[in-house]
């Protein structure tokens, strides 16, 4: 198997790069309005931001920051596909301006203009994120009313473009056969409050640094492989530090990235060296945690009854027969800037042994016309 992978260095208000309906799944991140570390950047596209808050007009701020934001989401309505998905992680804000304080609901406002362009709104995942700060609360201290509850998620915004997507043929079957998803993973990812950390941010540019507000690979990696199949196309238009592409890559999907900041392009020369091994990694963590699902349900409660064809590991349902997951192999990049990734089913480097694994993690039963095997003749 091979995916390629484009970045784009330009604004994606105008996404005339991409063709029409080409898009299987968008995951991303904008800039998140009323956050004061973004304002620099929405004055730059529209100078009555600036001046909007320099008069303390808060909401008026708040809805030119979006007006700059709809032109992408129109246009994202433009490039996906009828069934396609789009996932939009964003913050709401709080923010005094004037004397005013108050919450600025960015993901209502966003999801009020998806709906509007016709897209439908599905239920959405709250992402919580683990803090260990000990005074979380927001105000003055013990009075009555001087305080505000905490402000300690972030929403998942999932949305599809038309009715639910048809897979007709015979290899549109098969790809969505093999991009299955494990039963236990079914049962962790989707549930609608997902926590996980933040992402901290290694960019030695303190300009990048301040423009970026990463999330994690686990978010876009969980995403990927829920909302789209192996050789399907995502788009992130709001790039920045490649996240989504490195998820796409370690999931088995083709990929476009759309980022306003050509400083970005130095940041993706330094990481692409390691999204190899972070890719394999996540990949054979995905493996090691099932076969600990498989022990743990088969001392409790017995043994899983279907084999996975490929991977030789029980599995719980018939869906999961002919899920196959593949290591990256090599990844080169052209003159374009474009990347093409090649991978195999059973890479054996010293850095991603998955028979070695599977060998060392547990003893598991084969079965292959009412034979048992050991899990060495299982590999």
């Amino acid at each position: 198997m091979v995916t390629y992978h484009k970045i784009v260095f330009s604004d994606s208000r105008d996404l005339n790069c991409i063709e029409n309906e080409s898009i299987n799944l968008v995951i991303t991140s904008p800039p998140y309005p009323m956050i004061e570390m973004w304002d620099k950047l929405f004055m730059k596209l529209n100078s009555d931001i600036e001046m909007a808050l320099e008069r303390y007009e808060g909401a008026t701020a708040f809805e030119l920051m979006h007006t700059e934001l709809d032109k992408v989401w129109t246009e994202l309505y433009r490039v996906v596909k009828p069934g396609g998905f789009v996932c939009i992680n964003i913050g709401d804000a709080t923010r005094k301006v004037g004397k005013n304080f108050r919450l600025y609901s960015n993901h209502a406002r966003i999801t009020d203009k998806l709906t509007e362009l016709s897209f439908q709104m599905l239920p959405l995942i709250l992402w919580r994120k683990t803090t260990n700060a000990p005074n979380k609360f927001m105000g003055s201290g013990m009075l009555p009313a001087g305080a505000y509850v905490t402000l300690e998620h972030e929403y998942i915004l999932i949305f599809r473009k038309g009715e639910k997507r048809i897979f007709s043929d015979n290899i549109q079957k098969e790809s969505r056969y093999e991009s299955a998803i494990l039963w236990e993973e079914r049962n962790k990812w989707y549930s609608d409050i997902w926590e996980l950390g933040g992402t901290k941010q290694y960019l030695n540019n303190s300009e990048l640094r301040e423009r970026s507000a990463a999330y994690p690979f686990e978010l876009s990696y969980r995403l990927i492989n829920m909302y789209s199949v192996k050789g399907d196309t995502v788009l992130d238009p709001f790039l920045g530090t490649c996240t989504t592409i490195f998820s796409a890559i370690a999931s088995g999907r083709n990929s476009i990235g759309i980022e306003i900041d050509s400083s970005f392009n130095s940041f993706l020369d330094s990481e692409l060296n390691k999204i190899t091994n972070i890719a394999n990694q996540r990949i054979m963590k995905r493996i090691n945690d099932h076969l600990d699902f498989v022990s743990l349900y088969t001392k409790t409660k017995g043994e899983l009854k279907y084999i996975n064809s490929f991977h030789n590991f029980s599995v719980m349902t018939k869906q999961e027969q002919r899920l196959k997951m593949e290591l990256v192999d090599s990844i080169s990049r052209d003159t374009n800037g474009s990347i093409r990734v090649s991978y195999n089913l059973f890479a054996e480097t010293p850095e991603t042994n998955i028979s070695n694994l599977l060998k060392s993690t547990i003893s598991i039963k084969c079965k292959n016309d009412k034979k048992e095997y050991s899990d060495e003749a299982c590999i």
